[in-house]
This record gives structure tokens, C-alpha cells and sequence, in this order.
């Protein structure tokens, strides 16, 4: 039997952060668990902002205990504000699946583009089209938040754990190299 996998992406927003979990039996067998979007208001002090995204992260995993969680990696932008909220709430959810001991792995948007679309210069209508057609969805989550948390997740599905053993190789022959010259 094979074994299931549950993976939660997540959209880091400081406004609106995405959170999508899926479940994966095989390669190309993904299906929806939960998706939803976590609201700060954006009159509150912003350690109370990132302290109500701590809690709903924490609500989401125990929810839905996933194996992984996949964050969008922050990418420069012009808006210097706008980097800096979404870092922010990048960083919470990075230290909330860390301190639960939970494997996490950051994606491009250019790379969940590829992955989903084929194209990394895909723009968010390709991306949501086909997560609902991976998903086999009647509609499209809403808003765009919650589609780029699955995309994110489902790019993790397909890419990540090669990803993951290539690093684990990496690090096994960077060791052995070290060994190696320590004697």
C-alpha cells in the first residue's frame, strides 16, 4: 500500500497569507485536503500581526499535520514594504514548522510557474487554471492567495523530494570529502 504524504504550502502575505494542504499517494496523484487564506488586520501593530499568523499557522498544522510545508521564497521586488511583510511572514511560518520538527522547503514563484504551468513566466490565471485541473476542482480557489498555497505545495509534490535527496547527496559527499582530508 502505498504510503500518503501531506504537504501544506504556503503563500507568505503579512495581509493575506495562503495556506493550502494537499495529500500525495504517487507522483501525480494529488488531491485537496484543506485551503483557506489567514487575515491580519492591517490597522494592528505589526507584532500583533505576526503573532495572530503564528496562531493560525499553529491551528493549520495541528489541523492538518503535514510531513512538509512549503514556503514561497521571498524574491526582490520594487515595493521594499511589501518584501519586507511578506519576509516577515515567511519567517513565522519557517520558525513554526521548525519548531515542530517539520521538514521545510522554499520555492521560487518561477519555479512553482514551471512546475504547474510548464512555463515560469506563467501568469496567475495559467497557475490557477492548473491547480484546478491537477486537483480535479469544480472551481478555483479564491482568492489568489489560496491558489498559489496549492501550487506551492503541489510544486513541492513533484520537485521537492528530488530536490531533497540531490541536497542529502550533496551533504553525504561534502562529508565524505571532509573525512577524507582530516586524515
Amino acid at each position: 500500500m502505498a504510503t500518503v504524504k501531506i504537504i501544506m504550502g504556503i503563500d507568505p502575505g503579512l495581509t493575506r497569507c495562503g495556506v493550502g494542504v494537499i495529500s500525495q499517494k504517487s507522483a501525480r496523484e494529488l488531491t485537496l485536503v484543506d485551503v483557506g487564506v489567514i487575515l491580519t488586520p492591517v490597522d494592528a501593530p505589526l507584532e500583533e500581526r505576526l503573532l495572530g499568523l503564528e496562531r493560525e499557522i499553529e491551528l493549520w498544522i495541528d489541523r492538518n499535520k503535514p510531513d512538509v510545508v512549503a514556503v514561497e521564497r521571498v524574491f526582490a521586488q520594487h515595493n521594499v514594504r511589501t518584501v519586507m511583510g511578506t519576509g516577515q511572514a515567511a519567517g513565522v511560518a519557517l520558525l513554526v514548522a521548525a519548531r515542530r520538527g517539520i521538514p521545510v522547503a522554499m520555492h521560487t514563484p518561477s519555479e512553482v510557474k514551471a512546475a504547474v504551468t510548464g512555463s515560469g513566466r506563467a501568469g496567475k490565471v495559467q497557475v490557477a487554471e492548473m491547480v484546478k485541473r491537477i486537483l480535479k476542482l469544480e472551481v478555483i480557489p479564491k482568492p489568489v492567495d489560496a491558489t498559489d498555497s496549492l501550487a506551492l505545495a503541489i510544486t513541492h509534490a513533484w520537485r521537492g523530494e528530488n530536490s531533497s535527496r540531490l541536497a542529502s547527496a550533496v551533504k553525504a559527499e561534502k562529508e565524505r570529502l571532509a573525512k577524507l582530508r582530516a586524515q
